[in-house]
């Protein structure tokens, strides 16, 4: 969403629901359901990163409101909270810890919330905060390049791209082809856009294809990619002229196209919902299973104790013949969204109060494909729990003799991590080759400045538990101060592609208190049981 331009998890933990899943259909009532065939503006290769030198961001010192849309009835107390849970056997093995981008080096934030998000590939990590980003060795956290602006990446592209560096950036990595997916917006006027930069190899730092999709006078909020193995999948919340929510859309842009796998002009098709939902999030592929061929992009939303399941059917050959269906509802247990989906997370030292974003799911959906032919799908949002507020998880795995191609995912297991009265909020969750399970989340309280935590669970652990003893990666110097409440607005877990173990998570912390004061982390490690 739009952002401040400015220096602006033994004990609890939760069982699966006693009570069976009901799953059933509801039709969607949309504004279209055959897709919009978008051409790009403009297309181009650029020239090796590592020649361009990076541009400085701007600062504007303007404090965006954050983009909200219709958001599901409260319910009431969650069911999963529990008490006494046996710890996990998982062993944790850590790795590297270093400071990404943030307040140090001579570096100023420039935006909040940083909206921090990165990835690992073959030897490099890269991370994107708003509205800067750098390339990282993967071996010791020294930076290669960078910060450099997000319009870097188009440098001598022109029009929007190049002009705006408005972020709400993703840093994705195409395990599958070993290229960086790089996208960020640029909404500082019209028409809305959205720019997408392919590596052309594992090196970030060389050369992009590039593009450019233009929405109009329709305002491409929070976009989140996933990738898939016959596109790069982005959803946003839509919003017509700017202000009023028409819902969420689903974008797929064609992944073959772009790789050069197949000889036809790239697009990407659109479908919009009505704005009865938002917030949806596409499936990202980890791991090097691929799914069962044909299988849709997955994407998943919640409701009033309910998840909502869609599937993307494109066909690039015949685009009359793509299909989106759903919504499927998948009940979980009760719950009720943390801070009622506004600020409410306390801080030490301060009444500011920190935004949880709980209105929505939390990037990324991660999906995997295992070797014995069961499918996972993982997935977390912040509820109110534990007396503070907890991170509510959810697998889903293809239903009985199928796969999540042909039939409903079902829900393999769900739980709530709130072990105690602190607030747990913005995580991310991803699973390794094994089916280790890590969550990564802020955590903070009145006593407390916000820090940066994860837990985690083996396979063998009762259903429905995060069992691992929970681990700082940084203890936080202070807090935020007034009048800034916009915190993270999402993280980043993911799994090395490499060895397919080795867990990444980034997200924010303070040194000190300040407004726009902001650093990052960047930290790894292993579970047990993976090699």
């Amino acid at each position: 969403m739009k952002k401040v331009f400015a220096l602006l998890i033994v004990g609890a933990l939760c069982a699966i629901a006693a009570f069976p899943f009901v799953t059933f259909a509801q039709s969607d009532i949309a504004e279209q359901r055959r897709p919009e065939i978008i051409r790009p503006d403009h297309e181009d290769v650029s020239r090796p990163l590592r020649e361009i030198a990076p541009n400085k961001h701007v600062s504007t010192n303007k404090d965006h409101e954050v983009k909200r849309f219709p958001a599901p009835a409260e319910s009431g107390r969650d069911q999963l909270a529990a008490n006494g849970v046996t710890p996990s056997s998982v062993v944790i093995t850590p790795g590297l810890g270093f400071d990404g981008l943030g307040v140090g080096g001579g570096y100023t934030p420039d935006a909040a919330p940083p909206d921090t998000n990165g990835s690992a590939g073959a030897t490099q990590y890269v991370q994107w905060v708003n509205e800067d980003f750098a390339v990282y060795d993967k071996a010791t956290g020294s930076r290669v390049y960078g910060p450099a602006a997000g319009n870097t990446l188009w440098s001598g592209f022109g029009g929007p791209c190049q002009s705006f560096n408005d972020g709400d950036p993703i840093a994705q990595y195409d395990k599958a082809a070993n290229r960086w997916v790089m996208t960020q917006f640029a909404v500082s006027g019209t028409p809305y856009t959205q720019c997408i930069a392919v590596s052309d190899t594992s090196d970030a730092t060389g050369t992009y294809h590039r593009y450019s999709f233009s929405y109009g006078r329709n305002f491409n909020d929070y976009p989140k990619l996933g990738v898939w193995p016959d596109g790069y999948y982005v959803t946003y919340n839509m919003f017509k002229n700017g202000r009023s929510f028409m819902g969420s859309q689903v974008c797929a842009i064609d992944r073959d196209a772009i790789l050069g796998l197949a000889a036809r002009p790239v697009t990407q098709q659109c479908v919009q919902l009505s704005s009865s939902f938002g917030g949806l999030l596409p499936s990202d592929l980890d791991g090097s299973i691929a799914p069962p061929a044909g299988t849709p992009n997955l994407l998943l939303n919640f409701g009033t104790n309910s998840l909502r399941l869609w599937k993307f059917k494109v066909n690039w050959t015949t685009p009359a013949s793509t299909t989106l269906t759903g919504p499927t509802t998948i009940s979980v247990a009760s719950f009720s969204t943390a801070c009622a989906g506004g600020a409410c997370i306390p801080q030490s030292g301060t009444t500011q109060k920190l935004d949880s974003l709980a209105d929505r799911l939390m990037y990324r959906l991660s999906y995997r494909n295992f070797a014995d032919g069961h499918e996972a799908l993982l997935v977390n949002h912040s509820v109110t729990a534990g007396g503070g507020s907890g991170v509510r998880w959810y697998e889903l795995r293809n239903p009985a003799g199928g796969n999540m191609s042909t039939g409903t995912p079902v829900l393999y297991q769900q739980g709530t991590y709130a072990p105690d009265t602190l607030y747990r909020w913005m995580g991310s969750a991803a699973m390794d080759k094994v089916g280790n399970i890590a969550v990564g989340y802020s955590v903070s309280s009145s006593g407390m400045f916000p820090s940066i935590r994860f837990t985690g669970r083996a396979p063998s652990d009762p259903l429905g538990t995060l069992n691992l003893t929970e681990t700082a990666v940084m203890n936080g110097g202070g807090s935020q101060l007034a009048t800034l409440s916009r915190w993270g607005d999402y993280s980043n877990l993911s799994v090395d592609p490499v060895d397919d173990c080795t867990m990444w998570y980034t997200t924010e912390y303070l040194k000190a208190n300040g407004t726009f004061n902001w650093s990052t982390r960047i930290a790894n490690f292993k579970l047990a049981g993976c090699q």
